[in-house]
């Protein structure tokens, strides 16, 4: 039997190559991405490792706000500092002052980041100093400051220049150092602008009284528990000692439980979706191939081959395709990891990724699952040439079926009804589980009724054809109608890749719709002071205070973000005065008012959730450890612009040193002109940093754009899906090709021409290409509508794309067809005929 699989291997190589390329492409695709995944958890654990030099021990504040593993926590007394010096075991110890510092460019403008803005004090031990000197000294004086390598090139600041620090008052400095950090140029995306201990008391901390942490170097022989266990009898109450061991590994289980769990979900599920997509490939190929041997598997029973024999045959054979291309997707998934790595660091994620990390568990998963797609795909053809009677080798029969059975109408009309339900209910009852549990089922119902539809639909899509290209056209849609099963086969590769394509770009349409009609519902004023999303970013609460005097604005409200605990659960809170947001924003106030500045408020779904209305009392719990009550002042419904909680300005100011507004929304006097306000706000907001002054449309417009470069990276990935698809389209043509080998030279004989024949297999490949574009569009759009709908999102399918989407489908369904019309075309009219 061995020699018998490798034979029959070798005597079909080129029809088993759409297969093992298939095989190829899908392992690539999951391996790559997950070693993406491990080279990122790589990257991020070695950022930890060096976040705090190599301090053994920090005292900090104990009342943690923030679940983001970079979350800052309030300031402690400076006193620590000289108890812990005290203790035995200590070789040194440092103050931490770190807070909010943007770093203003030689042109006067922030220099933008998607990591924190940071700024603190040089720390002078370099065991504790997680940055290094690259050029340039330690600064000495109030006004000196060192900044990381990244921002000194972003901002074109050398040794020697001036410039400012806002924090948030503009700090006029001297650049005379530039850091980096270990060997990075900076922490992730991190700027951090470095004061003498003396400056960043008095500009970041504002207080010689208050700093952020202790930094400690334990002795000689004292291990970093052992030294944290002396340490904490000393400290006062709301402090707390850590060991360097302990916060490396609490801020990579932030990591892992947030950002690095969602980044990995979504890159398996790319690679599972091409991965499938390959499995519909490679189950087309081995059904055609084993239906074309159908004689061969007859006469293998009849010589005495039992069912078994013939399926461990065919298993082989899957097997061994298997293995080889499994090994070279392994290769290839380097390959594509780096490739990956490349478009990331392109559009942007915060991380240096310097070198591939390959993990046991990424081969586990890669090497398994491209063994048991390729044999489960090989397993239903397998059966069915196993269930071949010993007497078809003595006769003619159909390759496969013409029509699809009545069971499987009836099955796929069941499980297409249950799914379609599911999903509508899911979306009309605002339950996402029950919406994508319904998705999950659409899929098995499309494979189930792919040959129940194929038929009628390669008739109405090969129609055109049929009256527009002559004899040609009717002979490619009948060879599409021929065969529903091999069509559906072909077709249902393109209609997953396409699906999901379509399923998320109807979803971000919703989503960015969502945000934009609530955002244009919340605000109707001309104009926006923005100061980006960084959390600690923005610009000083006194440029509202100004802008509020200048004779075209009517009225001006500054808003910031926060973090704090509410109610005991971590949160994350806009801040500002409600009295001034009432009369820019419309927050859909359902109980009690915005009238006072220090009202507290809280939308309707988190009021309904606890319990909560007007009157309520709620805790909070700040970053500096203390406690408050409130009483919740008014309950909204619009969240787009102030999310589920609004902190009063006065309230907020009391707990932090450094108050920031990210935006400011302006309303204008009548008559007054848009033009002219923006120009008055764009030189008074200068000396804060120059945030931008945009328009109402623009601003909107703005709060998605961060999508984009996701998104281009999500179509490149999904695009290679449809590659996989494209790739077994061809395959299946190909060897329908070599199947009707002896049609075609018949068809020749009789007076048809090689152009003919080039464009019938054209033809059917278009076909075949637009019945699954189709449906992948018709899929993807009702399985958009519903997720969104679920999240109570509008629907917005994004016209002008899904065009674009069904133009390349049929496009790339042309250009499959490429080599096999090709081939068809060359062969020999006699030779043809006279083929088995």
């Amino acid at each position: 039997m061995t020699g018998l699989v490798f034979k029959e291997l070798w005597g079909r190589k080129r029809r088993m190559a759409g297969s093992l390329v298939a095989v190829f492409l899908g392992v690539t695709f999951l391996t790559g991405t997950l070693v993406l995944g491990d080279t990122l958890a790589s990257s991020i654990d070695r950022y930890f490792s060096g976040a705090y030099g190599r301090s053994d021990v920090s005292v900090r504040n104990a009342t943690k706000v923030s679940d983001e593993p970079w979350g800052t926590r309030g300031q402690i007394d400076a006193s620590v500092l000289e108890r812990v010096r005290r203790v035995d075991g200590v070789a040194n110890a440092e103050p931490v002052v770190q807070g909010s510092g943007q770093l203003l460019a030689k042109d006067g403008t922030t220099i933008p980041s998607r990591g924190p803005r940071t700024a603190g004090n040089w720390l002078n031990d370099p065991k504790l100093n997680p940055y290094r000197l690259a050029a340039g000294r330690a600064p000495r004086a109030p006004d000196e400051v060192v900044v990381n390598k990244m921002f000194a090139d972003e901002g074109h600041l050398e040794v020697g220049d001036r410039t400012a620090v806002l924090t948030p008052e503009r700090v006029a400095v001297t650049v005379v150092g530039i850091s980096k950090f270990g060997s990075e140029d900076a922490f992730g995306e991190t700027s951090f602008t470095a004061f003498s201990l003396e400056g960043a008391r008095k500009y970041v901390a504002k207080t010689p009284d208050r700093i952020s942490s202790v930094a400690i170097r334990a002795a000689g022989g004292v291990s970093q528990d052992e030294l944290a266990a002396r340490i904490r009898p000393v400290l006062p109450t709301g402090t707390e000692a850590v060991t360097n061991r302990a916060q490396v590994d609490e801020g990579m289980t932030a990591v892992q439980d947030g950002f690095l769990t969602v980044f990995r979900t979504v890159l398996g599920a790319f690679g599972g979706v091409a991965l499938l997509v390959a499995a519909f490939s490679i189950h087309n190929t081995f059904a055609i191939t084993m239906a074309q041997r159908t004689r061969e598997s007859a006469l293998l029973r009849a010589l005495g081959a039992g069912r078994r024999q013939v399926v461990t045959v065919a298993g082989a054979e899957a097997l061994v395709i298997a293995a080889v291309a499994t090994l070279a997707g392994l290769a290839g998934g380097l390959g594509f990891a780096a490739l990956l790595r490349l478009l990331f660091t392109q559009f942007g994620i915060g991380i240096a990724m310097e070198s591939l990390t390959v993990s046991a568990t990424t081969l586990l998963i890669a090497i398994p699952a491209g063994l048991l797609v390729t044999l489960v795909a090989a397993l239903g053809p397998a059966l069915r040439a196993s269930r071949v009677p010993p007497l078809a080798a003595l006769r003619e029969v159909a390759a496969e079926p013409s029509r699809p059975s009545d069971t499987r109408v009836i099955v796929g009309g069941v499980f297409g009804s249950v799914a379609a339900g599911t999903v509508v209910l899911g979306a009309a009852g605002g339950q996402v589980a029950t919406a994508a549990s319904g998705a999950v089922l659409c899929l098995v119902a499309m494979v189930v009724l792919g040959p129940v539809v194929a038929r009628p639909a390669a008739a109405f899509v090969g129609a055109p054809a049929a009256r527009l290209r002559g004899v040609a056209g009717a002979l490619a849609r009948g060879n599409a109608m021929r065969s529903p099963r091999r069509t559906a086969g072909a077709a249902t590769a393109l209609m997953i890749g396409v699906g999901v394509v379509t399923l998320l770009t109807v979803f971000v349409g919703s989503l960015r719709a969502s945000l934009e009609d609530g955002v244009a519902g919340s605000f109707k004023g001309p104009l926006v002071v923005d100061g980006g999303s960084n959390e600690t970013g923005g610009f000083d609460p006194r440029l509202v205070q100004e802008a509020a005097r200048l004779p075209q604005v009517r009225a001006i409200a500054g808003l910031g973000t926060g973090a704090m605990r509410v109610d005991g659960r971590v949160a994350t809170v806009a801040v500002g005065d409600p009295s001034a947001l009432r009369r820019v924003l419309d927050l859909d106030v359902r109980q009690g008012s915005l009238a006072g500045p220090g009202t507290f408020a809280v939308s309707k779904k988190i009021a309904d959730d606890r319990g909560w209305r007007a009157g309520s009392r709620v805790g909070l719990t700040f970053a500096d450890g203390t406690a408050q009550q409130v009483t919740v002042g008014a309950v909204y419904d619009a969240t787009d612009v102030t999310g589920d909680y609004l902190v009063p300005r006065t309230v907020w100011n009391a707990h932090t040193r450094q108050p920031l507004d990210t935006r400011a929304f302006v309303d204008l006097r009548p008559g007054a002109s848009a033009g002219s306000a923006r120009r008055a706000l764009t030189a008074l907001a200068e000396p804060y940093g120059a945030p931008d002054v945009e328009t109402r449309d623009a601003f909107i417009a703005a709060q998605t754009s961060e999508m984009n470069g996701f998104i281009a990276v999500v179509y490149g990935m999904l695009a290679l899906a449809i590659i996989v698809a494209l790739l077994g389209i061809a395959n299946t043509l190909s060897l329908s090709v070599h199947e009707r080998t002896r049609e075609l030279g018949l068809l020749r004989a009789v007076g048809a021409t090689r152009p003919q024949i080039r464009s019938m297999v054209r033809w059917e490949s278009v076909i075949v290409a637009v019945f699954g574009t189709a449906g992948g569009l018709g899929l993807g759009v009702f399985l958009g509508w519903g997720l969104g709908a679920a999240l109570g999102d509008p629907f917005a399918a994004p016209p002008v794309q899904l065009a674009v989407i069904a133009l390349v489908g049929a496009v790339a369904g042309a250009l499959a067809a490429v080599r096999p019309a090709r081939r068809a075309a060359r062969r020999a009219i006699l030779a043809s005929i006279a083929a088995p």
